[in-house]
């Protein structure tokens, strides 16, 4: 039971708590900040677990959550595109240390290149490049967080489809 209360897993309670607050927005906005709450938790989460890699991804996705909000250039999504595979390179452990780096990867493009429906479909590829990364590493929050974030973000898109479809119904008549 020790371990289910150790500082990093308590930290990963945290990160999940953040990260279903977060996939339940439908406000880019707001989805962005509660990201970057969600990816602070994280790093120290991984930080604490010893997996270097997933704290390197894990604070760029914090930067790069930030820097979205403010720009959607193309430059600065390849500066994190970059950032995340400099990063992975030089972390590289073996291929499970690949996940979360091309979890960031595809983080990255959704917010920058993407938006709304779109951009809530990409990040649910990346979750599960998460899900896949939690398990391999011995993380409960992180894994009970990515599977649920599966669902919260299916639902979500589920929601925002709706939306979509009424709107286009109401329009056409």
């Amino acid at each position: 039971m020790a371990d289910w209360l150790s500082p990093a897993q308590l930290l990963g309670y945290l990160a999940f708590a953040l990260g279903l607050a977060c996939f339940a927005q439908k406000d880019d906005l707001r989805f962005k900040l509660f990201m970057a709450g969600e990816c602070a938790a994280y790093a120290l989460h991984f930080w604490l677990l010893g997996e270097p890699t997933a704290v390197a991804s894990t604070l760029v996705s914090l930067g790069r959550s930030l820097a979205s909000i403010r720009s959607r250039s193309p430059w600065v999504a390849l500066v994190f595109i970059g950032l995340s595979a400099g990063l992975g390179a030089w972390l590289f452990q073996g291929w499970a240390s690949l996940l979360p780096i091309t979890a960031s990867i595809i983080g990255t493009s959704a917010l920058f290149f993407l938006q709304g429906l779109r951009m809530r479909l990409l990040m649910l590829v990346g979750t599960g490049l998460w899900v896949a990364n939690n398990l391999l590493v011995g993380s409960i929050g992180g894994s009970l967080l990515e599977l649920t974030l599966l669902a919260t973000n299916s639902w979500t898109i589920g929601r925002m489809w709706r939306e979509q479809r009424q709107q286009a119904q109401a329009a056409t008549g």
